[in-house]
């Protein structure tokens, strides 16, 4: 027989505090984020160990080699405090190359992590006018969120190198009221959805990119980084400005925004759901004025990745 095995530590939630700031971002005009101070750097992280030197633990029940799960999420934490860079990315590439460099029978690591997001909070100015942002106090956000996922290998060298790396922006919820169509699809006999020429349009969206090397996403200048920030962003502008004719064409026009204004992204990747709400009321005065409820499942899923030639 042949076996694959990985194993490793899941949902690893670390909170450092006072990280480099995010600096160097290439600003574009569909968002407003120009880095962030990272006096709180959160995120959730998994590590896999992959290859064979492990295989005697499945096969024998030999675990001499067996780094212990809890050891694992513990040297997260521990060399967390060391970690000199400003984006999730180079966080995990730290944690996998410090992993690779402590344990030398590991072969192969992947590394996944998943922000948990704090924005400051708005608290009154010191100079009594208006609001500002507090340096000390954070408010923990629910929304949409950045992700990564970091692939490690030795080399013949035996030195380390990033071998995959991909990174992401989750749980977008957006609603349109207007702007939005679904029509002309094919209709047979069980087809009893009306086509609606104008609809509100209410999605789950999450999107995935990778760049033409990892080397540009770790650069530490952070000239050609892509923020999940800006990514969010871009997906808000499109949306705003697009007059999609189905969730499959507003998402293919995101993906060629996304591609046309970052050059150093090689694959741009979409996964929707269509959560549009029921109409339960219409106003009798104003048509433009209606009540919605929630929509019973089940709920359309729509996937597209476009690839640069």
């Amino acid at each position: 027989m042949k076996a694959d095995i990985f194993y490793g530590k899941s949902d690893v939630a670390t909170y450092r505090t006072y990280a480099a700031p995010l600096t160097g971002i290439t600003g574009i005009p569909e968002s407003s984020f120009n880095g962030r101070s990272n006096t709180l750097l959160a995120a959730s992280i998994d590590v896999q160990v992959l290859g064979t030197a492990f295989m005697s633990a499945y096969t024998k029940g030999d675990n001499r080699l067996v780094v212990a799960t809890d050891t694992m999420k513990n040297f997260i934490h521990r060399e967390s405090l060391a970690f000199a860079g400003a984006t999730l990315e180079e966080w995990l590439e730290f944690i996998g190359r410090r992993f690779l460099d402590t344990y030398p029978h590991m072969e192969r690591l992947r590394v996944r992590g998943t922000e948990i997001p704090f924005e400051p909070a708005l608290v009154p100015a010191t100079d009594g006018e208006g609001f500002a942002e507090s340096e000390v106090l954070f408010e923990r956000q629910h929304g949409d969120r950045s992700t990564a996922l970091l692939e490690l290998d030795r080399t013949s060298g035996s030195e380390v190198e990033v071998t995959d790396l991909s990174a992401g922006r989750i749980g977008l919820q957006m609603m349109k009221v207007t702007g939005s169509s679904f029509a002309d699809f094919a209709r047979d006999a069980y087809t009893t959805l009306p086509e609606r020429k104008d609809r509100p349009l209410y999605i789950h969206l999450d999107v995935g990119w990778k760049y033409d090397s990892p080397a540009t996403a770790l650069a530490p200048d952070h000239a050609r980084y892509v923020a999940g920030e800006q990514v969010a962003d871009m997906v808000g502008a499109v949306f705003h400005r697009f007059v999609s004719l189905s969730i499959q064409h507003l998402i293919h026009e995101i993906g060629q925004a996304m591609l046309d204004r970052w050059s150093q992204l090689s694959e741009v990747s979409f996964e929707a759901q269509n959560r549009l709400w029921d109409l339960a009321e219409t106003s009798t005065t104003d048509e433009l004025v209606k009540v919605y409820a929630d929509p019973r499942p089940p709920y359309g899923r729509l996937g597209l990745v476009l690839r640069r030639d």
